[in-house]
């Protein structure tokens, strides 16, 4: 029963990020490097800071913890600072490929790297069982059918369709943005192998144990995406973004609940994770699993918001094959172990 808590608690912050990238259609009037740098502030700074907090116990501090650990804390962040160039690639792959398909390859190159890297860097490959690297396999062939559709609806559509799905579509750089997006994003969960010290150890309640880590992650990413995007306001003139104060009440509103939806999703893992302790081989693969379930959800919304219409049956039978095969790989090791 603790187990089916922890995967359903990681599902739903699956969800959560999935949706996060809905309220930036409601941003209005402001460039793509200003509203980045906006919800980036909720995302990556806000929301992980009260996080963590709840991993302070009284009398403690969080820069305590981080004072006690630096040389984990600056690897953590280090490896945070990697993640960001993913980040940013992530958002320009569903620029082009639209949220269902520009995720689904990014996260699952993401998913795959992620687990099978993150024991290597630590020095604990015994970490990567034959059940968990199932799961892996299993999941690139999940995001692979996917991908599959994708390129499907490519061949499909006339250039006027793909525009009405997707105002920018070019699956060729998508394709290229999206793997390098992935490639980088997996230093996230890196990152937090790196800082699993980072905890007030018994006195830490599982389920908030990697907190502390997280915000060291998104620190490093929220300096990355900072620079980038300051740069391309001078670039492009458009700090007069900033200034236009009719403006701040809608795009702060969207951009705080785009932050608190993305953020959901180690929030998440982090409480889900707390319940699957007594299983290692899902300990190790979690990661895969949150970025299975965020490519399910994710080609959901894609269904949802119509970038799939006008495809023939076949196309979306093969993208519905795909999105049950995720969801069998994210219990699969559990079976299989």
């Amino acid at each position: 029963m603790e187990i089916i808590i922890g995967l359903l608690i990681i599902a739903v912050g699956a969800f959560c990020q999935s949706s996060s990238y809905v309220p930036i259609n409601k941003i209005k009037q402001w460039s793509w490097e200003s509203y980045w740098l906006i919800q980036g502030v909720f995302a990556w700074l806000v929301f992980p800071i009260a996080g963590a907090m709840l991993a302070v116990p009284e009398g403690h501090s969080l820069w305590e913890l981080y004072a006690a650990y630096p040389k984990e804390s600056a690897l953590t962040a280090l490896f945070g600072v990697l993640w960001g160039v993913g980040g940013l690639t992530f958002g320009l792959s569903m620029r082009y490929l639209g949220v269902a398909l520009g995720q689904s390859l990014a996260l699952g190159t993401c998913a795959g790297l992620g687990t099978i890297l993150t024991p290597l860097f630590l020095g604990r490959p015994g970490d990567l069982t034959a059940s968990v690297v199932i799961g892996v396999v299993v999941t690139l062939i999940g995001i692979a059918i996917i991908g599959l559709a994708g390129h499907m609806k490519s061949q499909s559509l006339s250039e006027e369709q793909k525009r009405a799905a997707v105002k920018d579509f070019n699956f060729t750089k998508g394709i290229s943005v999206a793997l390098l997006a992935g490639f980088m994003s997996a230093c996230f969960n890196i990152g937090l192998g790196f800082g699993e010290p980072l905890n007030f150890g018994d006195a830490t309640a599982d389920i908030y144990k990697t907190l502390p880590a997280t915000f060291m992650v998104t620190l490093g990413g929220f300096l990355t995406n900072a620079t980038y995007c300051l740069y391309q306001n001078y670039r492009n003139k458009s700090f007069g973004d900033y200034s236009a104060t009719s403006l701040w009440a809608n795009n702060l509103l969207f951009c705080a609940l785009a932050g608190v939806l993305w953020y959901s999703q180690f929030f998440g893992l982090s409480l889900g994770k707390g319940f699957l302790t007594d299983s290692e081989s899902l300990m190790t693969f979690s990661w895969c699993i949150l970025m299975a379930l965020n490519v399910v959800f994710s080609n959901v919304w894609g269904i949802i918001l119509k970038e799939w219409r006008g495809c023939s049956a076949r196309t979306v039978a093969v993208l519905i094959s795909g999105i049950v095969v995720l969801i069998i790989s994210s219990f699969l090791p559990e079976i299989l172990k």
